[in-house]
């Protein structure tokens, strides 16, 4: 006997209506959705002296090859009024959370250094959605010139982000001084003064703000800092690949994870060659992103953004995410991936894939000119 389908059972429903166009969101039962308010409009959220407060307590977020970075710890409550949520539409967007692809992405950043694919040093770098900020703030320690962190909340930027970028750098500073007094002379010292900039808005129209902000323009905030790349970071395990393509699988006895790493010299050096170009050129020669993908409404806006942003021929955008979103809004890696390819201006090639068994599946997705 055949059992009569869900949806007949239900006036109105068919399969289609659940796969309704991203620019009209709809419910699980084909009702539109009440209308989302008007976003913030974008403005530069300026560090202040209450980023330097006593009352910021750092807790160590710990990485793979020893890497330890500092964050903060802010909930909802105190900063929204609303309790512990991941995301509230058209309010806060998820940016206290520490999520773990935002670690992942970190992570793996660190081994597209060492395997000679990624290089920081000059480049001119953008965090989208970055609440904790780690990525953009892992990008200032390896040596990036420009470092610009978004958010969709101001209060975000305010209250989590600059702190974590505050006290990080700090904390390197701290460490070369401790490593200058000792016997050992550095054999190669990069001085660094990165700008830093904060900006919050919705994806539509932030580029406008990016756009007016000339050479002249930077460094006005006073976070910078001056250290020994290879003395404080150096990467003692180097691994090089020259076959073009590689592939390996590892388990992570720490967590019981299984981590599938693809490594492929096309396209990865780009940003290497970005310090042959015009430093006035405008554009960021590497977009970090982590958890950006989650909502098939905003994941057009945010290619938009993309493409206005990142600076040709050479720019690349690293994505960290969810395989497929199970928030609400249909978003995922691969829904992004979609994109991208319908567009025919990018390629895009599969860095990691981590499955942990307890979640969903989380990848790390490598975008460049093709």
């Amino acid at each position: 006997m055949r059992v009569p389908s869900l949806f007949a059972c239900l006036p109105g429903l068919s399969p289609q209506s659940l796969f309704q166009s991203a620019d009209k969101p709809h419910s699980l039962l084909g009702v539109p959705e009440k209308p989302l308010p008007p976003p913030p409009p974008s403005v530069e959220v300026l560090p202040s002296k209450d980023a330097q407060s006593d009352k910021y307590v750092a807790e160590p977020v710990n990485l793979r090859g020893g890497l330890t970075l500092l964050k903060s710890r802010v909930n909802t409550m105190d900063i929204f009024g609303v309790p512990y949520l991941d995301l509230v539409p058209g309010k806060y967007e998820g940016g206290l959370k520490l999520w773990e692809s935002s670690l992942d992405l970190v992570n793996t950043l660190k081994r597209e250094i060492q395997d000679g694919q990624l290089s920081f040093r000059g480049k001119r770098v953008l965090e989208l959605g970055c609440g904790n900020g780690l990525p953009g703030i892992f990008a200032c320690l390896k040596g990036a010139s420009t470092v610009h962190f978004q958010d969709f909340n101001a209060e975000v930027l305010r209250c989590l982000t600059i702190p974590n970028v505050y006290v990080n750098l700090q904390n390197a500073r701290e460490r070369l001084g401790r490593h200058c007094d000792g016997p050992v002379t550095p054999t190669r010292t990069t001085t660094l003064s990165p700008d830093v900039h904060f900006y919050a808005g919705d994806w539509g129209d932030l580029h406008t703000l990016l756009s007016v902000v000339e050479q002249d323009q930077l460094g006005a905030c006073d976070i910078n800092l001056s250290f020994s790349e290879d003395d404080l970071f150096l990467d003692r395990s180097l691994s090089h690949n020259s076959s073009g393509v590689n592939q390996e699988t590892q388990i992570d006895s720490s967590h019981g994870r299984q981590i599938t790493r693809t490594r492929k010299l096309s396209g990865s050096r780009a940003c290497e060659r970005a310090n042959d170009m015009d430093p006035s050129e405008g554009g960021y020669d590497i977009i970090l992103m982590a958890e950006t993908v989650y909502s098939l409404v905003s994941m057009r806006k945010l290619y938009g953004l993309i493409k206005k942003c990142l600076r040709p021929p050479y720019g690349v955008v690293y994505l960290a995410a969810k395989k497929h979103s199970f928030c609400g809004g249909g978003g995922g890696t691969r829904q992004f991936r979609s994109i991208v390819e319908e567009n025919g201006i990018l390629g895009a090639h599969l860095v990691v894939e981590v499955a942990d068994g307890s979640s969903n599946i989380r990848e790390i997705w490598k975008f460049f000119y093709k």
